[in-house]
């Protein structure tokens, strides 16, 4: 049901219950007026008839019936005479006042009074006088009608004109829902119009503001579902990026190990021919072959770290684990004063190749970046290993992050983290307190098939 239907409806209900009390006043103010006049006419004829007792011992029955013929009709009464046997001897003429009509029976039985019957006893018979309110109830139906018809008018006429009324007043809800079903629809462009009345202008309004600032929340969503998806895309892109490098990187690590290796040994190992044969004959010629071979060493040593920077040859060839060890031995090397640890938890043998080359990338990242910058002399690095995570922590003791470390051109840290989520994971850098800072990571095990 529509609410200008329940307001019209209530109203109704009130004009109805209005119409009736008046209804009621009037009906009550009519039986009690019907009531006084039958009273004083009742009395007023008994009175007058009580008189002819008197002399009822000297007149006989027909000269009263005579009398109460010339007397003819006494108003709102029935008069009777009766003989002393009970046989109707005179009476009373019907009314002439609105002769005819009658007032219905259920508005007669409404405002009738009890009707009393009066008894005067004659020498030769009796009188009955009875009250007769039929012409007062007449007129008071006669009144009643008009009022009721008034009465029954106005409410329509009123209920109609509120209908109406109702229905312009409450256009501004039927233009506020029908906007909302537009907006429902999408259409968040959708605006009310201004509106009549201080109320319908303020929902119209909120409902403009709230309209803006949904399509402002729709469209910066929408931004971000393309940003999300964007990144996304970027991060997958990163991945195959990164495991492109990682595939050339093996293979340049391999060329450089088994080509140039084996070209640099056979360099050394003709040096060292020509030196073996030209010592104690040619001082010149020695030389030279031991310069040649220093250099074959140099060589070597440089190609050596060229291939551990591009590719841990260690890490196809024995595992994660060996990689991780001949990374720290390496580090201990070249850095004797610097307190360096691997605690490694569980072996680590079955991790799939590229969770193993992301594990072993982050922890050569945050190992270089502590040797580099955080002029440190502990470094702690743990790798824990449960039944679906992998967990990688780097803390030293050193000067910690700059405060400029977020900023860009730190490509080292988003390199780390891009790795980690590039395999479901996270990544947290931060400083320590009182000093220091700590790599942490948290790789899933899901991405890793073979894990058992």
């Amino acid at each position: 049901m529509s609410l200008r239907l329940q307001i019209n409806l209530i109203i109704g209900v009130m004009l109805l219950c209005f119409a009736s009390l008046l209804i009621g006043l009037q009906l009550k103010d009519t039986r009690r007026s019907v009531d006084d006049e039958m009273e004083g006419a009742n009395m007023v004829a008994t009175q007058l008839l009580s008189r002819l007792q008197a002399v009822s011992n000297q007149t006989s029955l027909n000269d009263m019936r005579q009398f109460l013929s010339q007397l003819g009709r006494v108003r709102a009464n029935e008069i009777e005479l009766l003989d002393l046997d009970g046989h109707v001897v005179y009476h009373s003429p019907p009314p002439v006042y609105k002769a005819g009509r009658d007032a219905p029976q259920w508005y007669s039985r409404i405002v009738s009074p009890s009707v009393k019957t009066r008894e005067i006893q004659l020498a030769h018979g009796r009188l009955l006088v009875r009250a007769d309110p039929s012409r007062a109830i007449l007129d008071g139906w006669d009144d009643f009608v008009p009022m009721l018809v008034t009465l029954l008018t106005g409410v329509t006429v009123v209920i109609l004109l509120v209908y109406r009324l109702l229905g312009r007043a409450l256009q501004p809800i039927q233009q506020v829902v029908h906007a909302l079903q537009e907006v429902g629809r999408g259409d968040y462009d959708t605006r009310l119009p201004g509106m009549r009345g201080q109320e319908a202008q303020m929902m119209g309004r909120a409902f403009n503001s709230m309209a803006s600032s949904l399509q402002e929340g729709m469209v910066a969503r929408e931004k971000a579902r393309e940003a999300t998806q964007a990144l996304a895309q970027s991060r997958e892109l990163t991945h195959v990026i990164q495991s492109r490098i990682e595939e050339v990187r093996g293979q340049i690590a391999r060329e450089l190990h088994d080509e140039l290796g084996q070209q640099v040994t056979a360099i050394k190992s003709v040096g060292m021919a020509i030196a073996h044969r030209a010592k104690g004959v040619d001082a010149q010629i020695e030389a030279s072959a031991r310069m040649v071979i220093e250099c074959a060493d140099a060589i070597y040593e440089e190609v050596h770290q060229l291939v551990t920077k591009l590719r841990p040859l260690a890490l196809d060839r024995f595992g994660l684990q060996d990689a991780l060890q001949d990374m720290l031995e390496e580090a201990r090397s070249r850095h004797p004063d610097i307190q360096i640890s691997l605690h490694v938890d569980a072996p680590l043998d079955k991790l799939a190749d590229n969770l193993a080359t992301a594990v072993y990338r982050i922890m050569q990242e945050s190992l270089t970046n502590a040797l580099r910058h955080a002029q440190a002399s502990q470094i702690d690095m743990h790798v824990r290993l449960d039944h679906t995570t992998l967990q990688l922590e780097v803390r030293d003791n050193g000067n910690g992050p700059g405060s400029d470390w977020q900023s860009s051109g730190h490509f080292g840290v988003v390199g780390m983290g891009e790795r980690a989520q590039g395999l479901g994971g996270h990544l947290v850098f931060e400083p320590l307190q009182p000093q220091g800072a700590r790599v942490w990571a948290e790789l899933p095990l899901s991405h890793n098939p073979s894990h058992g």
